[in-house]
């Protein structure tokens, strides 16, 4: 195999310069081609429509040999951007009326062969509480999670489009829950490994909460930082959750042959419309596609088209408006046009890497799955002459951010350069073992009111709270509290009297 080579081992703080860019520059790279197709991208709010249906609206996808098992491939794919853990009552489901999809080409010709459908539904236990749980959670089918989900696993296999056989190859599967705090969820990570489910042949399956496993500092939307470049290097999703599938398979069961170890993944959201059917409103391959590259008037039309339709648009990859704008705020000149290294690398696949034979050019996210994973990965991938990384696959660890905005900004045609938005690696550590994304963050994470203590108890928080401002000493605390109890009892005295006396009308209370 042939690394994209990269001299120099420096990467200095000067790519702080850009983490603006890195951001468009990933999306131009690996969007480029695509026109007002659907999109592969990291799709954080990334069109009109579907930024206001959260459930359907994939954000990442990642794809790489695994790095325990390395005779299976790990697919991850995100919905749901920008979960808040102390988002309750009603907390993060999958759709009921949604086909999730992980879709894989394994022979280059940007049609799909195999189609792992998910597909989810609700039950809720007791519907006369407004509780999530209604007591402390301690299995995946205890009696106090109240709001639970399930899920089917099918297999479609298909050639020239149609579907030739459809196997369901796991039913009513559990659901990690969203983690409310550690009063509900004592042991969250025993609940994760419960929703881990093996399949025949050695496969693995899992969907539920995780933490949001893409790092990058996306403020590149306030005009590039405005030319202040002061404020890179926070991680904007630190915090924030998302609802993750996860699939480990044996890798024979989605390449093409020994021969040809290379496959194009990518993920797709079909919605229920109201005539029974399904219509495809998400999809995302190579990450930070629809974001930066498609204008307003093309974002929900690239949604819903497929990656056989790509070439049409190949002149957004030619001819990306990215570099332009970087030269315009930053003075980095741009590459000369047109860009062939990027049609290469993120339509094609690097030659000689992940490019099958015969390839149409089309946005996946391509991995050689014959690419053995590295003892010591290295953040910036291939760049960096790890064969293992972002752009063949892409590892939870890979920054694809400063990756793709330093190919976007030239390295591959000898304009060298660090740029990126120094962010370099995810605020929670991800795990061993399959499913790998980290824990989700916990709702209940906040820190302690002012004042109090972790043994304090919040009653002497809540006494305090009642005493007047300035009060000297605790003389008066207990009248101020016997006062506002009484107030509250004369206030449910005066409901009830209310409720009797419209009972007594006639009317409904």
């Amino acid at each position: 195999m042939t690394a994209i080579s990269r001299s120099g081992a420096g990467r200095g703080v000067a790519a702080l310069v850009c983490g603006a860019l890195a951001a468009g520059g990933l999306a131009a790279a690996g969007v480029a081609a695509l026109g007002p197709g659907e999109a592969a991208a990291s799709s954080h709010r990334e069109a009109p429509l579907i930024s206001g249906t959260p459930q359907y609206d994939t954000t990442d996808l990642y794809a790489f040999v695994s790095p325990d098992r390395p005779d299976t491939t790990t697919i991850v794919a995100d919905w749901i951007p920008f979960e808040e853990p102390a988002g309750g009552p009603n907390f993060f489901l999958f759709a009921e009326d949604a086909q999730y999809d992980l879709r894989v080409d394994n022979d280059g010709d940007a049609r799909e062969d195999l189609v792992f459908r998910y597909t989810f539904r609700t039950h809720v236990k007791d519907g006369n509480t407004f509780l999530y749980n209604t007591g402390p959670v301690e299995s995946l089918d205890d009696p106090d999670l109240n709001v639970t989900q399930r899920y089917d696993l099918e297999l479609i296999r298909l050639e020239n489009l149609h579907a030739v056989s459809r196997t369901k190859i796991a039913t009513g599967v559990p659901v990690a829950p969203s983690n409310v705090g550690k009063a509900s969820m004592p042991d969250y990570g025993k609940l994760r490994r419960q929703a881990v489910h093996r399949l025949a042949g050695g496969a693995q399956t899992f969907a539920g909460q995780a933490d949001d496993p893409f790092f990058l500092d996306l403020r590149v939307f306030d005009l590039l930082y405005g030319g202040n470049l002061t404020e890179v290097g926070n991680d904007t999703l630190k915090g924030y959750n998302v609802n993750s599938i996860a699939l480990q398979v044996p890798t024979h069961m989605i390449t093409e042959s020994a021969h040809q170890p290379v496959v194009g993944i990518w993920t797709t959201t079909q919605r229920r419309t109201a005539k029974g059917g399904f219509t495809q409103v998400s999809r995302l391959g190579n990450p930070l596609v629809n974001e930066v590259v498609n204008p307003q008037k093309d974002k929900d039309v690239f949604n819903a088209s497929t990656p056989r339709d790509d070439a049409r648009f190949l002149k957004n990859v030619t001819g990306p408006e990215l570099p332009k704008l970087i030269e315009a705020i930053y003075k980095i000149k741009a590459p000369a046009e047109p860009r062939s290294d990027l049609v290469d690398v993120f339509l094609k696949g690097v030659p000689d890497l992940n490019q099958p034979p015969h390839v149409t050019p089309a946005e996946q996210l391509r991995l050689n799955t014959s690419v053995k994973p590295a003892k010591h990965p290295e953040r910036l991938g291939v760049l960096d002459g790890d064969t293992a990384g972002f752009p063949n696959g892409r590892r939870l660890t890979d920054d694809v951010i400063d990756i793709a905005l330093q190919v976007v900004e030239g390295e591959l045609v000898g304009a060298e350069n660090d740029l990126g938005d120094a962010v370099d690696a995810n605020d929670r550590a991800f795990e061993k073992a399959f499913p790998y994304v980290a824990l989700p963050t916990e709702g209940s994470r906040g820190p302690l009111a002012k004042g109090t203590s972790g043994d304090a108890d919040v009653r002497s928080g809540l006494a305090d709270a009642l005493s007047p401002a300035g009060s000297a000493g605790d003389d008066d605390t207990p009248l101020i509290a016997a006062s506002a109890g009484a107030g509250a009892v004369g206030v449910l005295l005066i409901g009830a009297g209310l409720a009797w006396w419209r009972r007594g009308r006639g009317r409904a209370y």
